[in-house]
């Protein structure tokens, strides 16, 4: 079943906050959306991202959360997180350059708790602002930048947003290289409370005092040659909603209190943000987190169930966000360990797969001293990483959100990376179709995981997977593009029943869809013609603020429930290949919303042959 999700999520939201806010957890689980397919969303054009000269390509690196927060034995011998220790991270660094620094890992991130001891206690400077603490990192962090910079790589570090509230200080605390400033000016005098934890006292930047509060953590991270932040905790999102958990505009004076500081620094937003904010994400950071945690805060780093499958649920929203200078954060990357990751081989292969065709930062949490031999080969496969570092877009799915799902990008030398995807959990075969991709006839595909040449196959692949497997290739069509005819569905000519009518829509064909089918709407597109009887891949153009599921059917068939992945928005179109039975001659196909709610829909674009 993969229908239980929530429950696993907020556990693992629940104990990331008491390890960061040592009090009540991960607050307020987000509202359900509302099912009303005729509202609207701004369009959300994609915004010029931070120009910060950093993230032309999805960061590659290690992190130390994944291993700090798990219950593995020997991991944290000491308590909880105690793993966050220099010697420790220097001894990932070791084998981070050793092993896959030549592959392109570079950075290396320490995570929270750099500034608090074995019981969680924090240490601040005079000034507010987080200082290291000496059990965990006893020469200092700009030490520990120094030795990162001599093996060859890039540090990174990390925040909550806001100032937290043991550095308060009563209000006393004076703002470093800003006379007059204390922390009673940088917040507002209720103390309203922020971050996914409610850990720190929100930032009001109607007082000029907050950004000088910004620019001297920046500078300080500036000064100690970090590369790097992750700023955690960051809403709208996070399992957080209203004004309080609004930090865009602490976002946006992270930015600019970077580019004062005249260092390069990768600004690197968490966790599960807010889509509907995802512009601002683009336009002040260089990438976001786009679901909760990986980890399982469990006896392994992660496990298949926890929330590795749930990506992809969640990563098609955000497909068109992702591109140079921003990208989309699936979280860390834990193959690598075998026994430790707690995922079968096909898992992880699979695991990797999605990550790289959704050009997502790879940056794995595993022990890099104990990778195993398959773990390796999973980090260092060439052809795979150039997948993910290609600078194109990510890809999304080109069939419904079933347990068989094929998922595809063009890439900029106009070949295709296409992904099978078994999520089911018995073996299973599954069928990439050319019509899918707009293209026919022959294409040249090779094996990337395999590092093989399988030859010209005609019009499509199929290949059976493992439970949870999956199969990752390079296309190179050789034959000609598909002609097809569109079927508007908003035309005169089809037939609307219960509560469908046509609606704007400026993104679609004819500035125009079908929507309002719930509970019974729906569109049947009549004249739909071929000349020869057969199974036709049609492409479905649709607009869906979530995942929602349709039933479609030819003529008089009794119809399959499918689930169209969200398009992120209810102002995107977007396209899902589905097979039907046509007849020769006339034929209707319908979308129907059964008992539920169904995406909107702009058109149908049929191939003139089966």
């Amino acid at each position: 079943m993969r229908t239980s999700r929530g429950s696993r999520r907020r556990a693992g939201v629940a104990v990331v906050a008491a390890a960061l806010a040592g009090t009540l957890g991960a607050g307020a689980v987000p509202a359900q959306a509302g099912p009303a397919s005729t509202a609207t969303a701004p369009s959300g054009a994609v915004v010029t991202s931070a120009d910060d000269g950093v993230a032309a390509r999805p960061y590659m690196g290690w992190t130390s959360w994944s291993m700090q927060s798990s219950k593995y034995p020997g991991l944290n011998p000491d308590g909880d997180y105690s793993y966050l220790t220099e010697a420790n991270v220097l001894k990932q660094a070791d084998a981070l350059a050793r092993k896959l620094k030549p592959y392109g890992y570079e950075y290396v991130n320490i995570d929270a708790g750099w500034w608090r001891d074995f019981a969680w206690k924090p240490r601040f400077d005079e000034y507010a602002r987080q200082a290291p603490e000496p059990a965990r990192f006893p020469r200092g962090m700009k030490a520990v930048a120094d030795d990162l910079r001599a093996k060859g790589l890039k540090a990174g570090i990390y925040l909550p947003v806001g100032l937290e509230k043991e550095a308060y200080a009563d209000g006393a605390a004076p703002i470093w290289n800003a006379p007059g400033c204390t922390t009673a000016d940088i917040v507002y005098p209720d103390l309203r409370t922020t971050n996914g934890w409610d850990s720190a006292y929100k930032l009001n930047f109607e007082d000029a005092c907050a950004q000088k509060y910004i620019d001297s953590q920046a500078q300080m991270f500036a000064d100690w040659g970090y590369d790097f932040l992750k700023l955690d905790g960051v809403g709208p999102g996070s399992f957080k909603s209203g004004d309080n958990y609004d930090n865009v505009a602490d976002v946006a004076a992270w930015q600019r209190a970077i580019a004062a500081t005249g260092r390069p620094i990768h600004l690197e937003l968490s966790w599960s943000l807010d889509i509907g904010h995802a512009a601002d994400w683009k336009r002040y950071s260089n990438g976001w987190r786009i679901d909760t945690d990986v980890e399982c805060y469990c006896n392994t780093l992660v496990t298949w169930e926890n929330s590795v499958d749930d990506r992809f649920d969640d990563a098609p929203a955000w497909s068109r966000w992702g591109g140079p200078g921003g990208w989309n954060d699936l979280d860390s990357l834990n193959v690598g360990n075998g026994a430790m990751d707690g995922l079968t081989n096909a898992e992880r292969q699979t695991y990797m797969t999605l990550w790289a065709i959704s050009k997502s930062p790879l940056y794995t949490g595993d022990d890099l001293t104990r990778l195993d031999e398959y773990g390796l080969s999973l980090l260092t496969n060439r052809e795979v990483i150039a997948v993910d570092q290609n600078g194109g877009p990510p890809a999304r799915p080109v069939t419904p959100a079933g347990d068989q799902q094929v998922w595809g990008t063009r890439n900029p030398d106009g070949s295709w990376t296409v992904a099978l995807f078994n999520l089911a959990d018995a073996p299973a075969a599954v069928t990439a179709h050319w019509a899918s991709l707009g293209f026919t006839g022959k294409a040249a595909v090779r094996d990337l995981w395999n590092r093989k040449d399988l030859g010209r196959y005609q019009d499509k692949i199929t290949a059976t997977l493992p439970a949870h497997g999956s199969r990752l290739f390079t296309l190179r069509p050789g034959g000609a593009e598909l002609v097809t005819t569109s079927y508007e569905a908003e035309a005169t000519t089809n037939t609307l029943s219960g509560n469908a009518s046509v609606a704007g829509c400026a993104a679609c064909s004819g500035g125009q869809k079908v929507g309002n089918l719930y509970l019974g709407g729906k569109v049947q597109i009549n004249g739909v013609t071929v000349r020869k009887a057969g199974i036709y891949t049609i492409n479905v153009a649709y607009v869906s603020g979530d995942r929602r599921s349709v039933t479609v059917h030819s003529n008089d068939g009794n119809g399959t429930s499918l689930t169209f992945p969200s398009t992120g928005d209810w102002g995107t179109v977007e396209t899902v290949s589905v097979q039907l039975a046509l007849r020769a001659g006339a034929n209707t196909v319908t979308f129907d919303s059964a008992d539920w709610y169904a995406p909107d829909i702009d058109r149908i674009d049929v191939p003139q042959t089966p």
